[in-house]
């Protein structure tokens, strides 16, 4: 690691999780441990909050998590360059969305971003087709690399025929001690900024809500996780609990076979985290005068094979941390409730199908928001993952765009499909070829479902 020019902080939190895991400590959460929360505040009670995040909004950074790549949707590049609408990315909204607010709201709110060793170049370049982004902070800083484990001899990884291979990112825990470790959390705070906002970059409904920002700067709360009610689809998904009096988050690879049952009761644990994040700077950086390690976040270990492609290919291991996770390590951590058009991410092209079509406008500051959002929370598009998983094969399969989804319950589409222009899905329906050819769907067609 030091060879790569990685820093020593970031080699302590490495050999300090593969010391845990490799002698055998615990990497799931036991139900008993931990108790259901009940109940929490929710984001449509603090309007009286707006005005005060407004006059916050002067301290406050929009920080946009931006490591990932678009592999599983066949992009070699950051997964925020995929398209959302014609020539727009979701990076290109993001700084629409910024820009727009600035304007709006008369401050100079920077966007940053953290960047992985892969999407920093092209991120960047994207970046520089809005002039007037910059804001006198850097517009990003990079997440550390750490070396991918041999699961037979707790080794790093040798793969000479694609050195990348070797290596993984931690996990988007990694984004404290990146803050720490490039500067970038003193140079903030040397700007006067003090609230930081972390999300995805592939959640469009994650803008800076001022009513939020207003109750957790008034509040003085350290740490403050958005989170959003659990339904049946999000139950193999991360949930919020209690354990020793704090605020915590158990997510799937934390919990035991055992405990599964438990685990994906959305009654009895209620509440899922959006990773839409606040993060109280100043209280950020005593944690790091504290301990010069700064957060011990739990630690994942995710096992994979070295060539995800070949499944002969020897078994490693990553160790991962959640950036979420670190609601257990501030004291008066807290949680609120928003709606569900604040938690849109984009994971497969089943979603993004949905985002191209009618079903989501964009609003007058560049939100994407659903049209119904009951209707969007119910709606399910499975496509067939062998014509349609690559954002290539969906452009190529609707050439002239999304099909009307507004009054769509439901799409599933098995094999072979090119579809015209305006079509219109209505309530459930299922389209099946067996064949080997293509079957179109002509222009103009409304294909109705019971």
């Amino acid at each position: 690691m030091r060879g790569e020019g990685l820093p020593e902080i970031a080699i302590r939190s490495f050999l300090a999780a593969l010391r845990f895991v490799s002698a055998g400590g615990a990497t799931t959460i036991s139900e008993v441990a931990i108790t259901p929360v009940e109940s929490l505040p929710a984001a449509c009670d603090l309007e009286n909050f707006t005005e005060a995040g407004h006059r916050a909004a002067s301290k406050t950074v929009v920080i946009k998590l931006n490591g990932g790549l678009g592999t599983s949707m066949g992009l070699s590049k950051a997964k925020s360059l995929l398209p959302v609408r014609p020539g727009v990315s979701f990076l290109d909204l993001i700084a629409r969305q910024i820009l727009w607010q600035r304007e709006n709201w008369g401050t100079e709110l920077p966007l940053v971003l953290m960047n992985s060793y892969r999407t920093r170049e092209d991120s960047l370049a994207a970046l520089a087709a809005h002039p007037g982004l910059e804001s006198g902070i850097p517009l990003d800083f990079v997440q550390h690399k750490v070396p991918r484990i041999d699961a037979e001899s707790w080794t790093p990884i040798d793969w000479p025929d694609d050195e990348a291979l070797a290596w993984c990112p931690p996990g988007h825990g990694d984004i404290y001690i990146a803050l720490e470790s490039s500067g970038m959390l003193r140079t903030l705070r040397d700007k006067g900024i003090r609230y930081a906002f972390l999300s995805n970059a592939d959640n469009l409904g994650a803008v800076l809500d001022p009513s939020i920002l207003g109750w957790f700067a008034s509040k003085e709360i350290p740490f403050l996780m958005e989170v959003a009610e659990r339904t049946e689809s999000d139950k193999k998904g991360g949930h919020l609990a209690w354990r020793d009096g704090r605020l915590m988050l158990r997510e799937t690879a934390q919990c035991a076979e055992e405990d599964t049952s438990a685990f994906q009761d959305t009654q009895r644990h209620a509440y899922f985290n959006t990773n839409n994040l606040w993060v109280d700077l100043d209280a950020l950086a005593q944690k790091f005068e504290d301990s010069p390690d700064g957060l011990p976040l739990p630690v994942m270990k995710n096992e994979k094979h070295v060539q995800p492609t070949d499944e002969k290919s020897p078994l490693c291991y990553q160790l991962e941390t959640a950036m979420g996770s670190a609601i257990e390590c501030f004291e008066g951590a807290e949680a609120i409730v928003v709606s569900r058009e604040r938690f849109a991410p984009v994971k497969t092209t089943n979603d993004l199908l949905s985002l191209w079509s009618d079903a989501y406008e964009v609003s007058e500051d560049f939100r994407m928001i659903p049209v119904d959002a009951e209707a969007n929370r119910i709606r399910v598009i499975d496509l067939d993952p062998i014509f349609f998983k690559h954002v290539d094969d969906l452009q190529s399969r609707f050439p002239a765009g999304a099909p009307s989804l507004t009054k769509c319950r439901r799409l599933s589409v098995l094999g072979d499909h090119q579809f015209g222009a305006n079509v219109s899905i209505e309530g459930e329906v299922a389209l099946v070829n067996e064949e080997a050819s293509v079957e179109i769907i002509s222009d103009g067609t409304v294909l109705r479902g019971g």
